[in-house]
């Protein structure tokens, strides 16, 4: 078996995996088989989101292995995050036991705050997760993400999630959400691949003890391909990488991986293919040399492939300033 990732000690005095599955886009029995999978090869840190819908699946393959013998429940590391509907001070605990009752995995290791932005909420029953109104538009709610903040630190106390943290939040917003309340995130979960490679806001968070989550590790080559003219050119082709990967014997994608990890990241890329996922948590053997990072750096545009286009106009909208 391919060797589990280290780890790195948050804010709290908790362990958390520096490489983990990401699980975005993975439903219904795709889901359930890549979570196996990234067990069996060694993954101990898992991603996943209320609105991945795929909550079930994720418990399901982690129970499944844990009746082989295969982990523990305290050998893994489960993330899952509050949707941008239930913002509301008074939703944020009901939202919480829904997505600890889809993983029914006894208790949830890190619990993020999806984005800054609130949503309308509409009702439990429909559980309309992208409230758009008559005319297409997404509606808003104007919660402030403070008292969504303490609502979450609140749930601290049941027991029921080990540690709290933010996703999509920038460095002005970090900065309140740490002057207004009592408990300091463990993770901000953002975008991070070498087109925006998140230096700034990892040095930026780094001094403030909090770790930096990179979701979309590898960039999105497919949206590339339907879109070359606005979303940034994925790195994994590129005659760079792959002639610094043949030095290792690594692949593009491990290449990158490595160079995220090296610069003080936790990567969680997404896949269903068990080679892959194999392939993605190999990179515990080598770490970049300084030039060789120097070469990764040069892929950095500021570009982003999930911009969050529809939220531009809330007073919250996380990326209009550098980071």
């Amino acid at each position: 078996m391919t060797p589990k990732a280290t780890t790195v000690k948050l804010n709290n005095g908790l362990e958390m995996p520096v490489l983990g599955l990401g699980t975005w886009l993975s439903k219904e029995g795709e889901g359930i088989d890549a979570v196996k999978a990234a067990i069996d090869a060694g993954y101990r840190h898992i991603d996943t989101a209320y609105f991945y819908q795929n909550e079930k699946e994720v418990g399901e393959a982690i129970r499944a292995k844990i009746e082989e013998g295969v982990v523990r429940r305290e050998d893994m590391f489960v993330t899952s995050k509050l949707w941008s509907t239930y913002h509301h001070p008074d939703h944020v605990e009901q939202a919480f036991q829904k997505s600890l009752e889809n993983l029914n995995i006894e208790y949830i290791d890190l619990y993020l705050m999806h984005l800054p932005i609130g949503y309308k909420f509409i009702d439990w029953d429909t559980a309309n997760l992208m409230p758009y109104d008559a005319d297409g538009k997404l509606q808003f709610s104007d919660v402030d993400f403070i008292d969504t903040w303490k609502a979450m630190e609140k749930l601290l106390k049941t027991g029921k999630v080990k540690s709290i943290g933010v996703s999509n939040f920038n460095s002005e917003q970090i900065t309140r959400l740490l002057a207004e309340c009592e408990i300091k995130p463990v993770t901000n979960q953002v975008e991070c691949n070498p087109s925006l490679n998140q230096r700034k806001l990892t040095e930026f968070c780094k001094n403030l003890d909090i770790t930096l989550t990179a979701y979309s590790p590898l960039g999105r080559p497919n949206y590339y391909e339907k879109d070359p003219d606005n979303m940034p050119k994925p790195a994994l082709d590129d005659p760079k990488v792959v002639e610094i990967g043949k030095k290792y014997e690594k692949t593009s994608g491990q290449m990158i991986l490595r160079y995220l990890i090296d610069i003080g990241t936790i990567p969680i890329p997404k896949s269903s293919n068990p080679e892959r996922i194999k392939q993605n948590i190999d990179i515990f053997d080598f770490k970049l040399t300084e030039d060789e990072i120097k070469t990764m750096d040069e892929f950095h545009t500021g570009k982003r492939t999930v911009p969050f286009s529809l939220c531009t106009e809330h007073k919250y909208f996380p990326f209009k300033i550098d980071f």
